[in-house]
């Protein structure tokens, strides 16, 4: 069974930087970001291999966020750049199989997610 604890959530004014970690427990493949805002569906964000050689973006965040991972530690990390006020969202961390799968929007292990406020 695998376990998820985001933390590094919180407010930011719009252009400003947040770094998401994600504390994992148990055996995982390939780990990732997704988000849900206001009134929205949860949606795909990010998403990293088991080696860290794999990674994928939503076209939303690609250039501006950098997903990682520290497998000695289990951590995997979102570093944010020039945030935007729509990335206001709660950020859920998840595992799955493969990056394909979470860029299908699916994952098998999911955090209990983590508030980024981004103001104007």
């Amino acid at each position: 069974q695998v376990q998820l604890a985001e933390s590094g959530g919180g407010l930011v004014q719009a252009g400003g930087s947040l770094r998401l970690s994600c504390a994992a427990s148990g055996r995982t493949a390939a780990m990732g970001w997704f988000r849900q805002a206001p009134g929205k569906e949860r949606e795909f964000a990010a998403a990293v291999s088991w080696s860290g050689g794999g990674t994928a973006y939503a076209d939303s965040v690609k250039g501006r966020f950098t997903i990682s991972r520290d497998n000695a530690k289990n951590l995997m990390y979102l570093d944010m750049n020039n945030l935007k006020p729509e990335d206001t969202a709660v950020y859920y961390c998840a595992a799955a199989p493969t990056v394909a799968t979470m860029k299908r929007n699916r994952a098998d292990y999911w955090g209990q997610g983590t508030q980024v406020t981004v103001s104007s």
